[in-house]
């Protein structure tokens, strides 16, 4: 009943755009940061000292410690808003947070830095150029360069378990931009080398014909070989999880901004023509959780996917030109206006202080199923400053 309630409800988002579009880019973007302030700053209430939050549920809120890999988009939201606002409060309460995160610096249990401490640290130092900030990045970039493998030439995504032997997701490509940072900022060259061999042997094996990507490539670590391709969080083995689409363009864009790369950025044009022109897209491009999810229409959307798109769509349209260059930003305003409206946005009080609804983590396992998300509030207003920054 709550899918088919809420298939319904997203009918009239098409109506609701269109109300949204009157409005022009410039006012969208002043209308979410304002709530996102309000929202954010009701939400710091929320969470107890030495927690970040992670989603709100039944009525309750669900945090998280600094370990948990969305640690850093707390943060790295706030300081965002503090980049439109200027708000004090708002970067007070991201420093203190990131006090508290700090220790993750040394973490090698995963994959993960990246998100953890280039969201939250990266963009403290990008806004203030504290010298501190700075040195924690380099910490991290290099706790997570001994994950690093030379036999597959990857950065190994989980440890070893009974499912997999030497598994690497496609949302590792996420945390290379670290590494790049580091290595062009005062950092080891080789740091960007390991970003590099990563994103080639991605590029090699994670992807089909049509440039959809699976999310689990498993190796041998003696021969290099690759053992299997599996999902994790989709549909199936062989399907094109819509979150995992969106951390393949990112990814891919990104490594071409530090590197000039053109076969990154082919592969990120393929990934783009992939969503947005797949015929399961909907009319309002929020994707559901998976391109080739059984039920479809009546089943969830997944609104972390959308603004992970919408982001890496405004970037790519910088190195694009024409009509391709075009389609890439209206997409992306498509995005941006319809997770605007009352289908996909929170009133002011809602949604235990988060900004957005109806994101997916994981179907298969059951968790944070039709729920706010950090990663998504983070994305969709990196997307607001991004179409600020370039198309304003």
């Amino acid at each position: 009943m709550k899918k088919i309630i809420l298939t319904a409800s997203l009918c009239l988002c098409a109506v609701l755009v269109h109300a949204q579009a009157k409005k022009t880019m410039r006012q969208l973007i002043a209308e979410n940061l304002s709530l996102a302030e309000k929202q954010y700053t009701y939400l710091s209430r929320q969470v107890p000292a030495n927690d970040m939050p992670r989603t709100y549920q039944d009525g309750k809120s669900i945090n998280s410690n600094m370990v948990w890999w969305t640690s850093g988009f707390y943060p790295g939201t706030l300081l965002y808003i503090y980049e439109y606002t200027k708000s004090p409060a708002m970067l007070a309460e991201a420093e203190r947070r990131m006090k508290n995160l700090e220790a993750e610096k040394t973490d090698t249990i995963d994959h993960d830095l990246g998100f953890k401490m280039f969201c939250s640290f990266g963009n403290a130092y990008r806004l203030t150029k504290k010298q501190h900030d700075k040195d924690v990045v380099m910490a991290a970039s290099n706790s997570l360069s001994m994950r690093y493998r030379p036999s597959i030439k990857s950065i190994q995504s989980w440890n070893k378990s009974e499912k997999f032997n030497c598994p690497v997701i496609i949302d590792n490509m996420m945390n290379l931009e670290m590494l790049e940072w580091a290595a062009h900022n005062g950092g080891s060259a080789r740091l960007g080398a390991i970003a590099v061999n990563h994103a080639n042997t991605t590029l090699e094996n994670h992807f089909r014909k049509n440039y959809s990507s699976y999310h689990v490539v498993d190796y041998d670590l003696s021969t290099g070989k690759v053992l299997k391709k599996k999902t994790a969080q989709g549909a199936a083995d062989s399907s094109a999880w819509s979150r995992g689409q969106g951390w393949a363009m990112y990814g891919f864009t990104m490594m071409y901004r530090f590197t000039h790369d053109a076969r990154y950025l082919k592969q990120a044009r393929g990934v783009a023509q992939f969503i947005i022109h797949n015929p399961t897209l909907p009319a309002d491009k929020v994707p559901y959780w998976d391109f080739d999810a059984p039920g479809i229409p009546n089943t969830l959307r997944d609104v972390s996917a959308a603004a992970v798109y919408a982001s890496a769509l405004l970037e790519l349209g910088q190195y694009t030109t024409g009509a391709e260059k075009r389609s890439y930003i209206d997409v992306a305003k498509t995005i941006l206006y319809s997770l605007s409206t009352d289908a996909y946005r929170a009133k002011l009080g809602e949604n235990g202080g988060f900004l957005l609804k109806h994101s997916v983590g994981s179907i298969p396992h059951k968790t944070e199923v039709d729920v706010p998300l950090t990663y998504a509030d983070y994305y969709f207003i990196e997307a607001l400053l991004r179409y600020k920054k370039w198309y304003l």
